[in-house]
């Protein structure tokens, strides 16, 4: 299992706006968010945030006081902080250089967006903003959103311009070739942001008919977002499972085209287990057959709806030998998989998995590689929040580091679709994340030993001093682990079975 910090319950109000520009041949503005943000990293998304206090006081005319009110302020506001580009009637009288320097004002904190709108006497115009859904993000994200989605067309003599900072870059481009980009495993978006480029690809020169497309699924309308595909067929369905608190849920993936494949079926609670079993027979009605179920590990997290679903759809499980072995009894695994095995499954684009014995979180642990596009089905090697546990003695660190290690020797490196929490976008700067992470704390417990602390018990508080008390038991086995590779390595030996001393 992986520990998962705790995760926000409660999603907070948040506005995007879908700018567009060439009524005669649409383009849309999309931005790539900076890779080494904590939270949707190096995806590419659309110009917005999270409301302001001061929204709600802003007065939008052609459109009724209140939420509807407040929400296309936030909007205006954030597209305006984000790209310069000020939707509100009036601005055609400023400058480029008037309005660039009034956004640098606002970022500056000098003045409100509400102070910016009076002193050139603008004033923002509900009409201009069209809403085009409301979705709300899912559960098992460490940060949610109920996020209103507005259409809105460029302005005329404005341009946006991107500020690097919280976003990398920003341009205009074709809902096809967008489109086209992620199917090539280029780019990685929320399901918000799929769905919209799917909307105004499949709508280029009808932009009538956009409102109706955006909202004509529920997810678009509040409803629970399941159906998740962070990659060109690569389907993410996150399910509860009796994982670490706080967690709650662990992510089934289910990858190809007419013929798919499922990995981690993960769920013990029969609830869980019929909207999987839904969502598949949504699958299945669609034309497609399953080949076989793969399981990355062992733990009870990720194999618990392996027995459930290998006799509902009469396929293989298949897992690594040491899987197989911990699951004797428990989960029948059918068919062992080797390291480097190729799964290969046809369609468009096609896809060819190649499965990785990544051991280290444990010892018969699987990623599974897709060639294509780069992009890895990590298990526990990696997660989306949070920090995995690396427990003696089925956790080994110097495994762990190598398997890291590993990954990064892969010739295409794109994204990486966790157990545990979102898919990430910047997947080598996350890689090297996690091996400096462990490194750093490698370092501070040499340091404890060298300042006197022999035990485990002595070499935590100083090595994980930023750690809350209450979570020292699972730091004791990390530190446990990181002290067993320092033996291996000879750096540090071990005396009387619990004290240590540098060599």
């Amino acid at each position: 299992m992986c520990y998962i910090w705790p995760m926000a319950s409660v999603p907070k109000d948040a506005a995007a706006i879908i700018m567009l520009k060439d009524p005669s041949d649409p383009k849309v503005f999309w931005v790539k968010r900076n890779p080494a943000l904590a939270f949707m990293g190096g995806y590419h998304a659309f110009p917005g945030g999270q409301m302001d206090k001061g929204d709600s006081s802003i007065s939008v005319g052609r459109c009724e006081a209140g939420e509807e009110s407040a929400m296309r302020a936030c909007a205006a506001r954030e597209l305006f902080e984000e790209t310069g580009v000020l939707l509100a009637r009036g601005a055609e009288r400023l400058s480029s250089a008037q309005i660039s320097e009034t956004r640098h004002r606002l970022a500056r904190g000098e003045k409100s967006f509400q102070q910016v709108l009076a002193q050139d006497n603008l004033e923002l115009d509900g009409s201009t903003l069209v809403p085009v859904g409301r979705w709300v993000t899912p559960p098992f994200s460490p940060r949610r959103f109920d996020t209103w989605f507005f259409l809105a067309w460029l302005p005329e003599r404005q341009e946006p311009v991107i500020e690097p900072g919280e976003l990398e870059s920003g341009e205009w481009i074709r809902p096809d070739e967008a489109l086209d980009r992620w199917k090539r495993g280029g780019v990685i978006m929320a399901p918000p942001t799929l769905h919209a480029i799917r909307t105004l690809a499949a709508n280029a020169g009808r932009t009538d008919q956009l409102q109706s497309g955006f909202i004509s699924i529920p997810e678009a309308r509040q409803g629970e977002v399941r159906r998740i595909e962070f990659g060109p067929g690569i389907f993410f369905f996150p399910v509860k499972t009796p994982t670490l608190p706080p967690a709650t849920h662990t992510n089934c993936y289910i990858v190809g085209g007419a013929e798919v494949i499922i990995i981690d079926p993960a769920s013990p609670y029969e609830e869980e287990q019929r909207a999987l079993d839904a969502f598949l027979d949504q699958l299945l009605g669609e034309g497609r057959t399953v080949r076989e179920i793969f399981l990355t590990h062992h733990h009870p997290d990720h194999v618990a709806g392996a027995n459930h679903l290998r006799s509902r759809l009469g396929v293989q499980v298949a897992a690594h030998a040491l899987t197989a072995q911990r699951l004797e009894g428990a989960v029948r695994i059918d068919r062992l998989v080797e390291d480097d095995e190729i799964i290969e499954l046809p369609g468009d684009p096609g896809w060819r998995l190649s499965a990785l014995h990544t051991p280290g979180h444990t010892r018969g642990h699987l990623c599974f590689y897709e060639e294509n596009t780069g992009a890895i089905i990590t298990g526990d090697l990696v997660v989306g929040v949070g920090t995995v546990v690396i427990d003696p003695p089925e956790g080994n660190m110097l495994q762990y580091l190598n398997s890291l290690g590993r990954l990064l020797e892969l010739p295409k490196l794109t994204s990486l679709f966790p157990a545990h929490g979102p898919a990430i976008g910047s997947a080598r700067l996350k890689i090297e994340e996690y091996i400096s992470h462990r490194n750093m704390r490698e370092g501070r417990i040499l340091d404890a030993i060298r300042a006197g602390s022999e035990t485990t018990a002595d070499i935590v508080p100083a090595a994980y001093s930023e750690v809350n008390p209450s979570l020292y038991g699972l730091a004791e086995r990390s530190t446990q682990a990181h002290l067993e590779k320092l033996v291996e390595e000879g750096r540090v030996t071990r005396l009387n079975g619990s004290r240590y001393h540098i060599n």
